[in-house]
């Protein structure tokens, strides 16, 4: 089935700090801060929503095409997408841009500095919905204010289910508005606290905005995931990873799993499952899309926590 990826497409710069940000930070200093931190480790990882998702999507057998912006250092990840077999019908490039790019620091208590620049993101709601042929099913993932609003009042309109997955970018949205996107949604997927913040923006409960869409999706860590469907709730349990490496990127692949789930018409616990089990061999790589998904030890893995093969 051909999903549609709205979100975006980002260079993640990665960056560690072989000390403590905290020894070299005066705390009666702060209002006037000038440092200077020397890396040792750095890292360029292909990120952003869309790219992540899209790259969890097709490696497990689906058909992702990108819906995403890119400014004029963007022609590497459309190379990369190329070479994933994912399709970029809906990538467009913005002239006098650069592509969505974050620079992270992690010293080495785990503390992050991020500087994050939009870049062409800003130009999301330039893309529309309908330009790309043959989508029946969707998700509007973290991007730019104007072009969630627009994709999902697209998606209602053209009567294509979709997922929202409002992230990080939940802040940049009034209460009613996100309310208006609930609506138009078909599930809602967002984390624990995600689901505490969209209730008190929203003022409604977890439970009202379960009876608003088919499924609300909670993903809890370590404790696997909550599925509120109408008045009932399933509890997916997580699967231990090989390791606990990087968590960047596991919210993309649990989303990727909800897509693929919906698209082969299973049911959520099936749907659930997949999820954990996916974001489980994410955790065990560093960044968004270094991990391996091969379908045949996702198979493996799958019937060794719950007993049958999911194809």
């Amino acid at each position: 089935m051909r999903t549609l990826i709205c979100g975006s497409l980002a260079y993640d710069t990665i960056m560690v700090f072989r000390d403590r940000f905290g020894r070299h930070i005066l705390p009666d200093k702060t209002h006037m801060i000038s440092v200077s931190f020397t890396v040792g480790d750095m890292r360029r990882e292909w990120g952003g929503c869309a790219g992540n998702i899209a790259y969890n999507l097709k490696a497990l057998g689906g058909d992702p095409v990108v819906m995403a912006t890119i400014g004029d250092d963007g022609a590497p990840y459309r190379e990369r997408l190329a070479a994933l077999g994912v399709a970029a019908d809906g990538v467009r490039s913005v002239a006098g841009s650069f592509t969505a790019q974050a620079y992270i620091i992690t010293d080495l208590e785990d503390n992050q500095i991020t500087a994050f620049h939009p870049g062409a993101m800003g130009h999301s709601h330039e893309s529309r919905v309908g330009d790309v042929d043959g989508v029946r099913l969707g998700i509007v993932a973290p991007d730019g204010r104007d072009g969630m609003l627009r994709h999902a009042a697209e998606f209602r309109a053209a009567k294509i289910p979709f997922v929202l997955d409002p992230g990080q970018a939940m802040t940049l949205f009034s209460g009613d508005e996100l309310v208006d996107m609930i609506d138009a949604a078909t599930v809602v997927a967002v984390n624990d606290y995600e689901a505490r913040l969209i209730a008190e923006r929203t003022g409604l409960t977890v439970e009202e905005i379960a009876r608003r869409v088919e499924a609300l999706v909670v993903t809890l860590g370590a404790e696997g995931s909550r599925i509120h469907v109408g008045s009932a709730t399933i509890h997916v349990p997580a699967v231990r990873p090989s390791a606990l490496v990087d968590p960047t990127g596991c919210g993309d692949a649990h989303r990727a799993a909800l897509l693929y789930g919906m698209a082969q018409g299973w049911d959520w616990q099936k749907t659930g499952r997949l999820g954990s089990l996916l974001g489980s061999i994410k955790i065990a790589a560093r960044g968004g899309q270094n991990h391996a998904v091969d379908r045949d030890q996702v198979a493996a893995m799958y019937a060794k926590e719950y007993g049958a093969n999911p194809w």
